[in-house]
């Protein structure tokens, strides 16, 4: 029996593992010509960025990422700012990095890191996207909207669902966090922002429980 400090029943739960389970991609990694760490409240980007550098799977790294309402008082010089600091406080050369302090959304992470990219001269066509694990599949639906002609793999911390509550330590602001990037998922493909991909019927059906349960902090207007 799971201790829910924070008031998240089993059915909430077991429901949240399964809209977390499908976030994640499960790429197999090999190396590519670059990396790019998605801005966020999770250090842990940043630290399995350096993690993937450190056994060779790519030559650069961009940290990108401005700030937000959720990230402004713990990485108050913005996201990769901080994500920079920490992976060189790991064994990540300075030189292997390339800063991309301004984005605010994932779109921004992806049109402004290419852009920091070609002005260094690098134009890769193979792209490694790290990313909170809940992240990855919109961050992979959004690359290859906006970035068609590269391949795109994704990666982050390999943590289990209770693993990653425990890191976190807000069990509501993660759930509320996986609903919002689910329906994001969803809506973005409608907007042109993303790919579309297919929602399986439990996963959908785990994210409407979730909704009307209350986890809709992060939702967006369609």
């Amino acid at each position: 029996m799971r201790n829910d400090q924070q008031g998240i029943t089993e059915d909430q739960w077991r429901q949240a593992k399964l809209v977390w389970d499908h976030h994640l991609m499960r790429h197999e990694l090999r190396p590519v010509d670059v990396a790019i760490g998605l801005g966020s409240h999770d250090l842990g980007v940043a630290t399995h960025s350096a993690e993937l550098y450190r056994s060779g799977l790519f030559p650069t790294l961009v940290f990108s990422g401005g700030n937000s309402p959720t990230t402004a008082n713990v990485f108050p010089r913005g996201e990769a700012v901080h994500y920079r600091e920490h992976a060189i406080g790991l064994g990540v050369p300075a030189e292997a990095i390339l800063l991309e302090p301004n984005a605010g959304n994932t779109g921004q992470n992806i049109t402004l890191s290419r852009e920091v990219l070609a002005a260094a001269g690098i134009t890769p066509t193979s792209v490694l996207l790290v990313s909170k694990p809940y992240m990855e599949r919109r961050s992979f639906a959004t690359a290859r909207k906006l970035w068609p002609d590269a391949e795109i793999l994704c990666a982050s911390e390999p943590l289990e669902f209770d693993d990653y509550l425990k890191s976190i330590g807000d069990e509501k602001l993660v759930l509320d966090m996986l609903v919002g990037d689910l329906q994001r998922v969803i809506e973005y493909p409608k907007l042109g922002f993303a790919i579309e991909q297919e929602v399986p019927e439990d996963v959908h059906a785990a994210y409407e429980f979730l909704v009307r349960d209350g986890f809709t902090s992060r939702l967006v207007n369609p």
